[in-house]
């Protein structure tokens, strides 16, 4: 793995060529959120509708493959490139349930990490995590961490760096970390204390990774809070490395996480807008600009940011999701079909939708890289933020 950042812009965004896996990947860039290594409603065949080199940046967690197929099956295989059939795509191990992101902070103890799992809870300590990874062969993976909410006493909190920091250590000297043939990130957390985050953070750097997943966040801390925290953990890692962090999913957190440096984000906004029958529908060019045809009182009370599909409003309304959106279902679909397909209980309307989505957020993403090569992220920034107040207010 290769990473080198080519821009820098006001406000403290910048942009990176990640090399990996054949790839060649620009940052910042999303991590699109798997079950059991894929999409949960995107077939593989599907996948190749959307923008490419960006949706091949895929995001797993090796716990949901705990209670089915053995690894030692995995490997045999290959890998789980070869097990899901996407060879060219590039996957990232986070150990983390990303949709069950809340972990229980009390059932982790001094032996292994704590998880829910589709199967249940699950005790797993860094031996057998790596055995995992070594199995699966990721192209990255993260190494094990103790994260907790930020509520937790200031004990518990230094506790859970230390462990972190331990299990970093037993990871990557385990007999198996030769074997994975992925690049390792060290995982950093500290909660909601600065002092801590810093000092997870100091550890980190000092171990030979090649790169940081920052986790702990969206567990409790307000938006107000985050800058102080990222700064304390971004001020103590190297520049020359990537930063992939867990838990900002919004428009208005990953502008933030950009604006701190962040270079990866494992977000699962997608999944829950499409399981809610949303559909993202904000300008990607220009985008503080309101277009002239939102209707507010139509949107089944949404903000301008996305639209309630589900809505009656939507069930004689024969246009796209979004008007010269390139994905498959808006150039292939309406708004009244999508809205029927929900109405007859069809998983087809989440397919449709997820496809949209994600397309739109990448694009998202996309937008986000040019303003930083152009010097202009901290403006794109303050405008789409006050834009979303004015239409959350409006509507």
């Amino acid at each position: 793995m290769k990473f080198s950042v080519k821009a820098w812009s006001k406000g403290g965004g910048r942009a990176g060529l990640l090399q990996v896996g054949g790839s060649s990947l620009e940052t910042p860039a999303l991590l699109l959120t798997t079950r059991k290594g894929l999409p949960t409603f995107i077939s593989p065949d599907l996948l190749s509708s959307l923008p490419t080199p960006d949706s091949r940046l895929l995001q797993f967690s090796p716990l949901h493959f705990s209670e089915s197929i053995s690894f030692k099956t995995i490997s045999e295989m290959g890998g789980l490139h070869q097990l899901v059939g996407l060879k060219e795509h590039v996957f990232m191990a986070i150990p983390r349930d990303s949709i069950m992101s809340l972990p229980d902070y009390q059932s982790a103890n001094k032996m292994g990490a704590s998880f829910e799992t589709p199967c249940g809870r699950f005790l797993i300590k860094p031996v057998q995590y790596m055995e995992m990874i070594s199995s699966m062969s990721p192209n990255m993976w993260a190494t094990l961490a103790d994260e907790v909410p930020a509520w937790v006493s200031e004990k518990r909190n230094r506790t859970s760096v230390d462990r972190t920091v331990r299990w970093l250590d037993d990871c990557i000297t385990s007999n198996y970390a030769t074997t994975t043939g992925g690049a390792v990130f060290g995982s950093i957390v500290g909660g909601s204390k600065i002092e801590e985050r810093k000092r997870c953070a100091e550890e980190v750097a000092k171990r030979n990774v090649s790169g940081f997943c920052i986790g702990g966040f969206g567990l409790g801390e307000s938006m107000d809070e985050r800058p102080a925290l990222l700064s304390a953990i971004t001020e103590s890692l190297p520049e020359d490395k990537p930063r992939q962090i867990c838990g900002l999913g919004l428009p208005e957190e990953v502008l933030q996480g950009v604006a701190a440096g962040m270079d990866l984000f494992d977000s699962t906004y997608i999944y829950h807008l499409t399981l809610g029958g949303f559909a993202l529908t904000f300008p990607l060019e220009q985008i503080w600009r309101r277009n002239s045809d939102d209707q507010l009182s139509d949107t089944g009370g949404t903000d301008c940011t996305k639209i309630n599909l589900k809505a009656t409003i939507y069930r004689k309304d024969t246009s796209a999701i979004v008007k010269g959106c390139k994905c498959y279902t808006c150039e292939n679909h309406s708004k009244a079909y999508i809205n029927h397909l929900f109405n007859v209980h069809e998983m087809l309307a989440q397919i449709l939708l997820e496809i949209h989505n994600t397309h739109h957020y990448l694009g998202f993403f996309r937008t986000i890289r040019e303003a930083i090569k152009t010097g202009t992220f901290d403006e794109f920034r303050q405008k789409f933020v006050q834009s979303r107040r004015d239409d959350i207010f409006a509507a």
